[in-house]
């Protein structure tokens, strides 16, 4: 069974729906002892990081996701929760859930660029995942943030898209993938890859 998180950052319902049309069962739980107990982790999001983890601390999930993550669990973020695995987010210097080491940054240090970056976009595949089989190489998806996470190591660089500057828009870690973009929103592309995720064994 595939859990997706619910800790009131949006975006469930969504993200049940392209699981359902893929072919894949799924809850949607607050209740840590379900997301360890899981097969598959989904933490999608839209948002702000601090209220985000001022939410997952008061319901006991970040435990949980760190729980989830150490044993080696599939895990899948998905906007907001591409930022939240980073150590902090730039907004109001928050702490996260340092399973990447590095920074949810801010456009706003790029002088010049609209925000959000909202639209579709391409990705420039850096490292090669299961997640990306596949795809086609003129693929889109769809984003919507004004922050993106930012690894200190190019390991977890998985995919890099541009917007005025190139940023991370696919990182990872072990079990761990994560989207910037909206996947469960950007058509046969994203359903591809989310497809991906639920048949992807870590090694």
């Amino acid at each position: 069974m595939i859990a997706i998180v619910d800790y009131n950052a949006g975006n469930l319902t969504s993200v049940g729906r392209a699981l359902k049309y893929v072919g894949y069962d799924y809850i949607i739980t607050s209740d840590p002892k379900k997301v360890i107990n899981a097969g598959r982790v989904i933490f999608p999001g839209v948002g702000a990081a601090g209220a985000a983890m001022k939410n997952i601390k008061s319901l006991q999930l970040d435990k949980a996701l760190i729980a989830a993550f150490e044993t080696n669990k599939p895990m899948l973020g998905i906007c907001l929760g591409s930022q939240i695995i980073m150590s902090k987010s730039q907004e109001n210097n928050q702490t996260c859930l340092k399973i990447i080491d590095g920074y949810a940054k801010s456009f706003s240090e790029n002088a010049g660029l609209k925000i959000p970056h909202m639209g579709w976009n391409g990705i420039n595949i850096e490292r090669d995942h299961p997640i990306f089989s596949g795809l086609k190489k003129d693929a889109e998806f769809y984003f919507v943030h004004g922050f993106y996470p930012s690894p200190k190591n190019k390991k977890h660089i998985f995919a890099t898209t541009d917007y005025g500057i190139k940023f991370p828009s696919v990182v990872g870690n072990g079990s761990l993938i994560a989207t910037q973009f909206h996947i469960e929103k950007s058509g046969e592309a994203g359903l591809k890859m989310l497809s991906n995720f639920c048949n992807w064994k870590p090694l």
